[in-house]
């Protein structure tokens, strides 16, 4: 088959990666892309917000199957206009994306089907929701309702810290995404990233993992896209896996398949597991990052072949097999991120980081220029690794950062520090 995969982060190159490996790709294109996806698969500069170009190129180019990586596109309806044209897509339709497009929404669906989430109210003026907020008390979660590219959640420790959220969020700093609010309450307990597809009325589960979203050690600092993550999250224990998949996953396809909107893609549940078992934060309508990077390290199964069945609705009686190795991954970013930062540094010494065992680097924000691997966004490397433990990966993957000569960038030390104290106490 000829493959499209759409996007330029660390996600799409560690599906590149996976896809590349599938007996069933005879050709994989990446538009737009970056310096490691060059790797895997042919680069097109494509502007993935154009569909008409995007369907243009698959035409052209006898594109077979086309695989949606980021939630911006999806949330535009490109499945809906690619299906259309008649190429068989890889992701939600923009009705099904709504579950990530629209916080309101997915907060409305779980209320209406009894799915456990946060309790909440939705605000389109800045007055009610912060009276709301001083009714409820802190800590209480702001969050912007549409697409903010993972800066529209505060989890506010005060009563003024949530008016302010609130009034940055109605003040336009967010564009569309802050002109409703979605206030809720406070959920105490241990997160973690839960994966499952579904082709529309079946779904299966994937692995879980477990992400870094604040900026600095010890989870100190503001809020990011992600700082590093590990696979599986101990506390995804097999019956928090079934619980997960009887009280949220499957009850979530059961109610868009009845609305007219059936969901065809991966489901990525943010989730809480507190003493009364997991609730539901929020979803997301794509493959997480960084989770992807240390879910496809893991995957030992056709990813391609995984894919096409949850398009083609043949999930019902499909299974997929797993290394029992831990993944690790950690996010160099460039200074100043999630702040201002600056682009165009040269990196080295990639090539003898990768040499480690078990390591695999994928990249984010890079591009090549001049026989040189120069930064090229705010997250620019994901250097992850498997090991026989969370404890082994990390060692290997801290391993070949040590090893990466970039004065401009920066990263965690202590991605994984739950699973590792776990794994210390056990011996």
């Amino acid at each position: 088959m000829n493959i499209l995969l759409l996007g330029s982060g660390g996600r799409e190159h560690a599906l590149a990666w996976k896809m590349a490996a599938s007996p069933l790709a005879d050709r994989l294109y990446c538009a737009p892309g970056n310096a490691g996806i060059a790797r895997e698969a042919e680069l097109v500069p494509l502007d993935i917000a154009d569909h008409a170009a995007v369907i243009a190129f698959c035409k052209a180019s006898k594109i077979d199957f086309v695989v949606v990586g980021p939630e911006a596109p999806l949330c535009a309806g490109i499945v809906d206009d690619l299906e259309r044209a008649g190429i068989k897509t890889f992701g939600p339709t923009k009705a099904a994306a709504q579950l990530e497009g629209s916080k309101g929404f997915t907060k409305d669906l779980c209320k209406a089907n009894n799915i456990p989430t946060a309790a909440y109210e939705r605000f389109t003026a800045a007055a009610p929701a912060k009276a709301y907020a001083r009714t409820q008390g802190a800590p209480i979660v702001i969050k912007a309702d549409g697409l903010a590219a993972g800066k529209g959640v505060v989890v506010a420790q005060t009563v003024a810290e949530a008016e302010q959220a609130v009034d940055l969020m109605f003040g336009g700093l967010l564009g569309e995404a802050g002109a409703e609010v979605v206030v809720e309450e406070f959920l105490a307990g241990e997160e973690a990233s839960f994966f499952a597809l579904t082709d529309g009325e079946n779904a299966i589960a994937l692995a879980s993992a477990q992400d870094h979203k604040r900026v600095g050690d010890g989870d100190t600092g503001p809020n990011t896209g992600g700082m590093g993550a590990y696979s599986p999250a101990p506390v995804m224990t097999p019956e928090m896996t079934k619980r997960t998949m009887d009280e949220i996953i499957l009850p979530t396809v059961r109610a868009m398949k009845a609305m007219g909107s059936p969901y065809k893609g991966v489901l990525f549940a943010g989730l809480m597991i507190g003493k009364d078992g997991p609730k539901l934060i929020e979803y997301n309508a794509r493959f997480g990052d960084p989770e992807t990077q240390v879910l496809m390290l893991r995957l030992m199964s056709d990813l391609v072949a995984a894919l096409l069945a949850a398009r083609d609705g043949q999930l019902k009686n499909f299974d997929l097999r797993w290394y029992p190795d831990a993944a690790l991954t950690v996010v160099m970013a460039a200074k100043g991120y999630p702040g201002n930062y600056a682009k165009g540094s040269a990196i080295e010494g990639l090539e003898a980081a990768g040499q480690i065992e078990g390591v695999e680097i994928f990249h984010a924000g890079t591009r090549a220029e001049g026989g040189k691997i120069l930064a090229n966004g705010g997250r620019v490397l994901n250097v992850s690794a498997l090991g026989r433990s969370v404890t082994q990966a990390q060692a290997r993957a801290y391993a070949a950062v040590d090893r990466i000569r970039w004065p401009d960038g920066f990263c965690r030390r202590d991605i994984g520090w739950q699973a590792v104290r776990r794994e210390q106490t056990k011996s």
